[in-house]
């Protein structure tokens, strides 16, 4: 093999691998959650100028009073459902738990390989909901706003980031990914909205910021 046959190969396949790493930097990560897609930003902004602007009010308040986890299909409970949905080439055992899999926490940009890593994030928080209107219902609305998998209210996160976020609204924590604050706050304002859910005063101009950006 001459010299100069060589050194062109190497080009090519230099470049070639070139290629390869370029495709990997645009399809980016392999597993990432499917929380329900939120309302448009038009829509957010929209639903946000109708909800009720009101002081939060903790009193009674119990974790308890909001039913979590309930079967949802099969044997999948809530959390199982949700580390299924949100994972990608996740397998299960008989019981739904998950024995392998990747997830991509939208939170934070991490990736897990085990379903360990991840909470199950409650997008508006129980404690939040109870604030703001949910100490008046009964417990069968609080069991199902707790396992609401057709709003976008339930996502799979890094665990100590969900721990570090809490019970918080918008105003006082947001996803360390900024790229994801759009969607964040969307799904924020839509599930208020569905279930008639009240705001407050640094709460809706922190969302209304957002939004405008979005």
């Amino acid at each position: 093999m001459s010299k100069v046959y060589a050194r062109r190969r190497l080009s090519i396949l230099a470049a070639f691998t070139g290629l390869i790493a370029m495709a990997g930097i645009f399809t980016g990560p392999t597993a990432s959650a499917a929380l329900p897609t939120p309302v448009s930003a038009a829509t957010a902004r929209t639903y946000l100028a109708s909800l009720s602007v009101k002081t939060e009010n903790r009193t009674g308040y119990n974790r308890d009073l909001f039913p979590t986890w309930i079967t949802i299909s099969g044997t999948c409970n809530t959390r199982e459902y949700v580390i299924k949905r949100d994972g990608s080439n996740v397998v299960t055992n008989s019981a739904c738990t998950a024995t392998s899999g990747s997830w991509y926490s939208v939170y934070d940009g991490a990736t897990w390989t085990a379903a360990s890593d991840l909470d199950i994030d409650h997008l508006v928080p129980l404690a939040e909901a109870w604030d703001s209107g949910a100490g008046a219902w009964t417990t069968a609305q609080r069991q199902a706003f707790a396992n609401d998998v057709t709003r976008p209210q339930l996502i799979a996160v890094t665990d100590n980031v969900n721990q570090q976020k809490s019970d918080q609204d918008p105003a006082e924590w947001m996803p360390p990914l900024s790229s994801y604050a759009c969607t964040y706050v969307r799904a924020w304002v839509q599930v208020k909205y569905y279930y008639n859910l009240a705001v407050d005063s640094a709460e809706k101009a922190k969302l209304s910021s957002v939004l405008s950006g979005c």
